[in-house]
């Protein structure tokens, strides 16, 4: 048997051990794979219940960084009235694409008083920018086209939006 030096056995251990966590990771990242888990998906966001006119919105809430980064990405569907609510700590021009996002939306910009400063549809896989008209802290995501199928437009007000 070879005697090795103990800094090249401590050196082989930690390549073995990189080894054995990367072979798990991967295999943790097919197993939610085949369970249809993506891991870049905001899965069990908080939820708000918002109300404009006479619809009520369930709205999963959207408040980090890293939430917001996500958004949406790789849901394949999202039920009817529904949406994702982004709530910045700052007023800003925040700008919003659909990079690996598989559904078409449709975004309300939302001034603090609730009132909607404008309203873009989305499409699907783009990298197009959709920015408000005004420095907003609310953005409200839906399914595309419902805003428009409702009447609700600029000026319109969305109720039940968390005080800043």
């Amino acid at each position: 048997m070879i005697a090795y030096p103990p800094h090249l056995k401590w050196k082989f251990f930690q390549i073995l051990r990189l080894s054995l966590l990367t072979i798990l990771l991967a295999e943790t990242h097919t197993l939610c794979l085949a369970q249809g888990i993506n891991l870049n998906q905001n899965i069990g966001l908080p939820t708000i219940e918002l109300k404009t006119g006479i619809y009520r919105i369930q709205a999963e809430v959207a408040n980090t960084p890293q939430t917001q980064q996500i958004g949406l990405m790789n849901r394949t569907s999202m039920p009817n009235n529904s949406g994702m609510l982004f709530i910045f700590d700052q007023k800003a021009g925040h700008c919003f694409w659909m990079s690996n996002t598989k559904i078409s939306l449709a975004i309300a910009f939302i001034a603090d008083d609730g009132k909607i400063v404008n309203i873009e549809e989305m499409q699907a896989e783009t990298l197009n920018n959709h920015c408000p008209k005004a420095s907003i802290r609310y953005a409200l995501e839906m399914n595309q086209k419902w805003f428009s199928e409702r009447l609700i437009g600029p000026g319109s007000v969305i109720q039940g939006l968390p005080p800043k």
